[in-house]
C-alpha cells in the first residue's frame, strides 16, 4: 500500500505524517525544515502551531506577526520606537494563519518579555508604567486581529487567569473579543480556563469545559465568571465538560437550560477537584444526557452518602471511568456501593493519603470486587495492614493494567512500607507496562529481589528515593537487570529528600557517561519530572 501511495502522487501525505509525530519536538522540526522544500512545508505548519509555548528566551517571532498589522496599527507603533527594520518585508508563508493554540497567560507573558528585552526604551525602567501597559494591550490585541482577519482555525484555547491585579485590563480585552468576534473560537476543539487557583482542561464544539477559582466572593472574579458564561452559552455542541471547584453550580444552568443541546451531544464529564456538598439533582442532569459514555471523578469532595445515593436512584447506568479519592474526599461507606453499581465501567482508580485505615480496606476489596478493568493505578500511603490487598488488586487486573504509580511512604517519612512493596511487586506485575513510578526508600537488597523477581517489559520507568547515594547502589543492578536484558526504554532515578531545604538532588539524568552507556543499549534517560504522569495532564486527555 505505500508503494501505492508513493506512486499515485501521495508522498507529501506519507511524510506528513510521520513529521507530525514531532509535534512538540522542536529540535528535530527546526531539522527537518532544512531538508528540501517539500519537508520545509510540512513542517513550518506545525513549528508555528503554538510559537508562544515554544520554551525558548527569543520572542522575536512577535515580529513575524507584526509584519501584517495594517499601516494605522504600524503608525501607533512608531510611536513605542518599535525597530520596524526586524519586520520582515517578505515572508515566504502566511504564519499567522498556522496558529492553533493560544494560551492568554503565555501569550501576555511573551509580550511582556519581549517589549522588556527587544522594543527601543520600553527597555528602560523609567518609562511610565501605564504607557507600557497599553503598548503591551495594543500589541495583545493585535496580535489577535491579525489571526483573526487570517481566519485561522483555533483548535486549542487555554484561558489562564493568574493575577487579577496586575492583568484585569489584558484578560477584559481578551473576553470582549471574543464576544464581539465568536467566529474566532468557532472551530475550537480543546478549551482550557484556569481563573485563580483552580485548574480545568476542557474541550469546545467536540467538547468544553471552564473551571473557576475558590475566591467567588472576588468582584472582578464574579464580573469574570458571568462573561465567561457568556462565551460558554455560544456552544451547542459540546461534547466534553470539564468542571472544577466552584464551576459546578454553572453545571445544571447550561445543561438545563431551553437553549442547550448538550443532552444529545455531551458524551463526557470530568469532575476535578469539586465540592459536591449541598448538591442535588444530580440524578435528574444524568438522566437526560442521552449519549454520556463516561465520568470522571478526581479528588473530589464530599463523597458521602448525600452524593452517591442520589447517583444510585439512577436508572441509567452510571458509567464512571475514573475515581480518585484522597483524605479531602469525605468518603463513608456509601462509596461501596458506587463501586458495586459503576466497577465495571472503572478505568482509571487512585488512592491518595489519609482516611480510616478500616475504610481503606474495605474500598479496596470493593475495588477488587467490582472492577476488573483498570488500567491506571495510583497508590498513596501503603500501611502494613493492606499491603496484601494492594498485592491481591494488582494480580486481580494485571491482565488490563498499564500504569503503575506507588508511593511507599508518607511525607513525613514516619511510615515506610519500601521493603514490602519491592520483596512482593516484581511477582504481580503483568508482563508489560507503559509505566512503572515508584517512590520509597529503596533497601538495595530489597531492590536487587524486585528486579530478580519480575520479567516485566516497562516502557517507563520511574523512581524516586527518598534516601541519599542510592543512585550509586541501584546502578550495577539496573545496567544487569534492566539494560542489558532491555526491560526498559525510557529510565529517570531522582533522590529527593523530604526534609531538606537545599537544592542537592542527586538524577541519573546529570551523570553523562552513564546516560552515553545506557544509550548504547538503546535505552534513554530521561528527566524524572519530563517521564512524570501528573494527574492533571492525564485527566486532559480522558475521553
Amino acid at each position: 500500500m505505500s508503494h501505492s501511495k508513493i506512486f499515485s502522487g501521495d508522498l507529501p501525505e506519507l511524510i506528513y505524517e510521520v513529521i507530525k509525530y514531532f509535534r512538540n519536538d522542536f529540535s528535530t522540526l527546526y531539522s527537518c525544515i532544512l531538508v528540501n522544500r517539500l519537508w520545509c512545508r510540512l513542517a513550518i505548519p506545525l513549528l508555528w502551531e503554538d510559537p508562544f509555548s515554544i520554551p525558548t528566551k527569543n520572542y522575536k517571532f512577535i515580529y513575524v506577526y507584526l509584519h501584517n498589522l495594517n499601516d494605522d496599527l504600524k503608525t501607533k507603533l512608531n510611536e513605542y520606537e518599535i525597530n520596524f527594520n526586524l519586520l520582515h518585508s517578505n515572508t515566504l508563508f502566511n504564519y499567522p494563519s498556522f496558529i492553533k493554540y493560544l494560551n492568554t497567560c503565555k501569550i501576555i507573558s511573551s509580550i511582556e518579555k519581549w517589549s522588556e528585552d527587544d522594543v527601543g526604551t520600553l527597555k528602560s525602567k523609567n518609562r511610565n508604567s501605564h504607557l507600557v501597559s497599553d503598548f503591551r494591550r495594543l500589541i495583545q490585541m493585535s496580535l489577535f486581529k491579525t489571526f483573526n482577519e487570517n481566519e485561522v482555525k483555533l483548535h486549542t484555547l487555554d484561558f489562564e487567569i493568574f493575577n487579577f491585579e496586575s492583568y484585569n485590563s489584558y484578560y477584559d480585552d481578551i473576553i470582549e473579543f471574543i464576544l464581539d468576534n465568536p467566529t474566532f473560537i468557532h472551530n475550537v476543539k480543546n478549551l482550557k480556563l484556569y481563573i485563580g487557583l483552580s485548574s480545568g482542561f476542557s474541550y469546545l464544539n467536540t467538547s468544553f469545559g471552564f473551571s473557576y477559582c475558590h475566591t467567588t466572593g472576588n468582584k472582578y472574579t464574579l464580573q469574570i465568571k458571568d462573561r465567561i458564561l457568556q462565551i460558554v452559552k455560544l456552544q451547542q455542541n459540546l461534547k466534553k465538560i470539564f468542571l472544577s471547584f466552584n464551576s459546578l453550580p454553572l453545571y445544571q444552568p447550561l445543561l438545563l437550560s431551553k437553549g442547550s443541546n448538550c443532552s444529545n451531544t455531551l458524551n463526557t464529564i470530568i469532575f476535578y477537584y469539586v465540592n459536591f456538598k449541598s448538591t442535588i439533582n444530580l440524578d435528574k442532569v444524568f438522566e437526560q444526557l442521552n449519549v454520556l459514555e463516561s465520568i470522571h471523578i478526581v479528588y473530589c469532595f464530599s463523597l458521602n452518602t448525600a452524593f452517591i445515593q442520589q447517583i444510585i436512584n439512577l436508572t441509567k447506568p452510571f458509567k464512571l471511568k475514573s475515581l480518585f479519592i484522597n483524605e479531602g474526599s469525605q468518603i463513608d461507606e456509601s462509596l461501596q456501593l458506587l463501586l458495586q453499581k459503576s466497577g465495571n465501567y472503572l478505568e482509571n482508580f487512585g488512592f491518595g493519603y489519609g482516611s480510616d485505615l478500616f475504610l481503606r480496606q474495605q474500598i479496596l476489596k470493593s475495588v477488587i470486587e467490582y472492577s476488573k478493568n483498570i488500567k491506571y493505578l495510583e497508590i498513596f500511603e501503603v500501611g502494613n495492614q493492606i499491603d496484601y490487598l494492594i498485592f491481591d488488586l494488582i494480580e486481580s487486573i494485571k491482565q488490563n493494567l498499564n500504569y503503575l504509580s506507588i508511593t511507599a511512604i508518607k511525607a513525613s517519612r514516619l511510615c515506610d512500607n519500601s521493603s514490602i512493596i519491592l520483596q512482593n511487586l516484581g511477582r504481580v506485575l503483568p508482563n508489560k507496562l507503559e509505566y512503572l513510578s515508584l517512590t520509597l526508600n529503596a533497601n538495595i537488597n530489597d531492590f536487587r529481589l524486585f528486579l530478580d523477581s519480575s520479567n516485566a517489559f516497562i516502557k517507563k520507568l520511574l523512581i524516586k528515593s527518598t534516601m541519599r547515594n542510592k543512585i550509586d547502589e541501584m546502578l550495577p543492578y539496573v545496567k544487569d537487570y534492566l539494560v542489558k536484558k532491555k526491560r526498559v526504554k525510557y529510565l529517570a532515578i531522582k533522590e529527593t529528600f523530604f526534609l531538606s531545604f537545599l537544592e542537592d538532588n542527586k538524577e541519573l539524568f546529570y551523570l553523562n557517561d552513564i546516560v552515553q552507556e545506557f544509550a548504547l543499549n538503546n535505552v534513554i534517560v530521561r528527566r524524572y519530572n519530563d517521564l512524570s504522569i501528573y494527574i492533571c495532564q492525564f485527566i486532559s486527555k480522558l475521553h
